[in-house]
């Protein structure tokens, strides 16, 4: 930990807002194209899952780029490339299964990823802004994927 505080305590960069944003929009288009049953269902239930999976791995990234700039004590550094890694692995998965399946498995993917961002936070080692984004974000995925889940499960 820096003196400054956890990272991203303090003012996260301009676009940080508008870009987290902007990644909302193919969760969002691919929603509503795969729940509107229309020709392209099947194809937006396949690239949301796709998208789903790339960014959940994105978001061990972040955890990951954050061991490396700044390792702290070995049980921070070992949490961090933990969390930098597995999100990976359950995307991954997520991917190889059956697609009613994979969708279950990017829900819990999402929802594991915030419980650990929230823990790491209360250990000091992620900063309350950038938590309060990651929470508002994993929110809205959550609940897209599971929507289009629910529509595979009943369908």
């Amino acid at each position: 930990m820096s003196a400054e505080g956890p990272p991203g305590s303090g003012r996260l960069p301009f676009p940080t807002l508008w870009l987290g944003l902007g990644g909302l929009i193919p969760f969002a288009g691919a929603t509503i194209v795969a729940l509107g049953g229309g020709p392209f269902s099947g194809l937006a239930v396949d690239a949301l899952l796709a998208y789903g999976a790339v960014i959940l791995s994105f978001l061990g990234a972040v955890h990951w780029g954050l061991a490396l700039a700044d390792p702290g004590d070995a049980a921070a550094a070992r949490s961090r490339l933990t969390l930098g890694v597995l999100p990976s692995l359950i995307a991954w998965a997520a991917l190889l299964a059956p697609i009613w399946i994979g969708f279950g498995i990017l829900v819990a993917g999402f929802a594991a990823t915030g419980v650990a961002e929230e823990a790491a936070h209360r250990l000091g080692r992620l900063g309350a802004r950038y938590l309060w984004l990651r929470r508002g974000l994993t929110l809205a995925v959550v609940a897209m994927l599971s929507a289009v889940w629910v529509a595979l499960l009943i369908s």
